[in-house]
């Protein structure tokens, strides 16, 4: 009993002396990390600088998060729900008091490379700079020239609402501690880094530029990753996809033919769908008609070409499909007299689409992987709020989704739902009205 109580007080004693010690751990290599010189930069107001940072800026998709919704470009204040409190953007304007008027490029090179403020305080990786610790030095000078020339907008963020001990910065460091490291930028005269893809180099130049793109200045992983559940990512050069359940979308894995990898697409298909973002094999929709409309329909055709090599070039995601079992025949009965009343006129009675005008309009549905993927919720999320293709140069017309959710109840629309996964050659679980509830 006396050595049960004794390892008793011991562990009473260890516990509390390695938190301490980890602590002290996480500060210390932060200290580090402060103290490191910064790579030698140039505040330039080059017009080629500052063109070059816009393109970059645009690939980043800076203003899809940093713009408030009916508020001024690149402001800051949207607020970014996670599983642990809301975030606000930061006002990325040259404002003096609000925004980063004083800030040097050297300043903007810290929060990109090491995920800290001016001010010194650590980012929360909702900005992502997991990933841009991987953008060039030269990149993070463009995209800050850039951001210089930009109109100065006076707007304050609200405060991060953060629940227990995630708004303290002492969690943030020891997260850190485990969960990431600044990576070593590229320099210029590497491939990925420059242009590679644009000067007629070899495959593994387009491949590097493709790498980097993806990797870093697109930051992919950010979404179609895993996370733990401190939301640190998990294999983010697999991009297997991740389940983003605060916005209830599903990034689907970009490494399974099944879900949405391109291995078996031709370059040409996967470049037009990245600057288009519609094909006869589906459109974008949901979080991804906004990065298409606002980031990658800007892409060069040298750009979109090397991202398309890239991802092609991804090893296959080893995956059991789900068993398929067909949903019992009431379910299927109601499914399609929803179908025939309020999807054929748009989807075609067999799920082939439509055009208009020779134009392409509404996706088809027969064979469609967006709505055969395992996991039923971006189907859903479109069935009851509807939405829009992305608006862009190459697909200047989308056609709407109605909303359905204030229509159709819970039982209709996964019914609805169960046909079209099970149909015209789909083969997809079967849509519960559990699965419905979920979303509301």
């Amino acid at each position: 009993m006396k050595t049960f109580l004794r390892g008793l007080l011991g562990l009473a004693i260890a516990m509390p002396v390695m938190a301490l010690l980890l602590i002290a751990g996480a500060w210390g290599r932060e200290l580090w990390l402060s103290g490191r010189p910064a790579l030698s930069g140039a505040e330039d107001t080059n017009p080629a600088l500052i063109a070059r940072g816009a393109y970059l800026a645009r690939v980043a998709n800076c203003a899809g998060c940093h713009s408030p919704r009916g508020g001024a470009p690149l402001a800051g204040g949207l607020p970014l729900g996670t599983p642990f409190g809301t975030l606000f953007s930061s006002n990325l304007t040259p404002d003096p008091e609000t925004g980063l008027g004083r800030w040097s490029a050297d300043d903007f090179w810290r929060a990109m490379h090491h995920g800290r403020s001016r001010d010194g305080r650590l980012l929360y990786p909702a900005f992502p700079y997991t990933s841009y610790t991987a953008m060039s030095r030269e990149d993070a000078d463009a995209i800050f020239a850039w951001l210089r020339q930009q109109p100065a907008v006076r707007q304050a963020a609200p405060a991060h609402q953060l629940g227990w001990p995630y708004r303290w910065q002492t969690a943030l460091a020891v997260w850190r501690l485990m969960y990431f490291t600044p990576g070593d930028a590229p320099s210029q005269d590497e491939p990925g880094a420059d242009r590679g893809a644009s000067r007629g180099e070899g495959p593994q130049a387009v491949i590097a530029r493709g790498r980097y793109l993806v990797q870093a200045v697109g930051h992919c992983a950010e979404c179609h990753a895993p996370r733990n559940r401190l939301g640190a990512l998990r294999d983010a050069t697999g991009l297997r996809g991740g389940w983003h359940g605060v916005q209830g979308w599903t990034a689907p894995s970009l490494a399974n033919p099944r879900a949405a990898g391109v291995q078996d697409w031709s370059e040409d298909e996967v470049a037009h769908w990245l600057r288009a973002g519609w094909s006869p094999r589906g459109a974008a929709l949901g979080p991804m008609a906004d990065v298409v409309a606002e980031s990658l329909q800007h892409l060069s055709e040298a750009d979109a070409r090397a991202i398309a090599v890239y991802l092609r070039d991804l090893p296959r995601e080893a995956t059991t499909p789900a068993e398929f079992k067909p949903a019992p025949p009431a379910q299927l009965d109601l499914g399609r007299q929803v179908y025939a009343k309020h999807c054929a006129d748009c989807h075609g009675d067999r799920g082939q689409g439509r055009r208009i005008d020779g134009q392409p309009a509404y996706p088809p549905l027969a064979g469609n992987r967006a709505v055969t993927l395992d996991a039923p919720q971006n189907l859903l999320q479109t069935l009851a709020d509807g939405g829009y293709a992305p608006t862009t140069a190459a697909h200047p017309r989308p056609y709407g989704m109605p909303p359905w959710r204030q229509v159709l109840s819970e039982e209709e629309m996964a019914a609805v739902a169960t046909v079209i996964r099970q149909s015209w050659g789909n083969q997809a679980p079967a849509v519960t009205a559990q699965d419905v509830l979920r979303l509301r």
